[in-house]
C-alpha cells in the first residue's frame, strides 16, 4: 500500500503519528492536499482542520491554530502551538472563549489589543468550523 508518515505536533505533545493515504489542511493560500511522494514543501498553515485519511481507510481530524507544514516525499510534519484532536474539541468552551474575545474586541484600547482580539476571534471561528466538520463525519 502506498502511504506517507504523518506527524502532528503541538507545543505540549504529539497529537498524531502514523501512516496515511492522504492529508488535507489549510495552507496560507488555500487548501493543501498531500499524497505519498509529494514534492518537498515548507509553508505556513492557517487555523483550521487537518484531515488525515489513515492507511486502514479511517479518518482522523485535528484542529490546528496555524503553524508550519513540512512535506518530504515520505513524511508530513505539522507543527502548531495549539493542536487539538477532533474528538477533544469542546463546543461549549469554544463558544465561551469566542464571547470573551468579542468582549475584548469591543473593549480594545490600543491597536495591539485590537489585533490580539481579532486574531483570537479568527482562531476560535476556525475551531468552531473544525468542530462542525468533525461532527458531520
Amino acid at each position: 500500500m502506498n502511504t506517507i508518515h504523518v506527524d502532528v505536533v503541538s507545543a505540549e505533545e504529539s497529537i498524531y503519528s502514523g501512516e496515511a493515504r492522504f492529508v488535507a489542511l489549510p495552507g496560507e493560500s488555500g487548501e493543501l492536499g498531500i499524497y505519498p511522494r509529494h514534492t518537498p514543501l515548507i509553508t505556513r498553515i492557517k487555523a483550521g482542520s487537518v484531515r488525515i485519511e489513515t492507511a486502514d481507510g479511517g479518518e482522523e481530524f485535528v484542529f490546528v491554530a496555524g503553524g508550519i507544514l513540512e512535506v518530504q516525499p515520505d513524511c508530513v510534519t505539522v507543527l502548531s502551538d495549539t493542536a487539538i484532536r477532533g474528538k477533544d474539541l469542546d463546543e461549549e468552551k469554544a463558544h465561551a472563549a469566542k464571547a470573551a474575545a468579542e468582549e475584548a474586541l469591543r473593549n480594545a484600547k490600543s491597536e495591539i489589543d485590537l489585533a490580539r482580539a481579532q486574531s483570537e476571534l479568527a482562531v476560535l471561528a476556525a475551531q468552531l468550523s473544525a468542530l462542525r466538520k468533525y461532527r458531520k463525519k
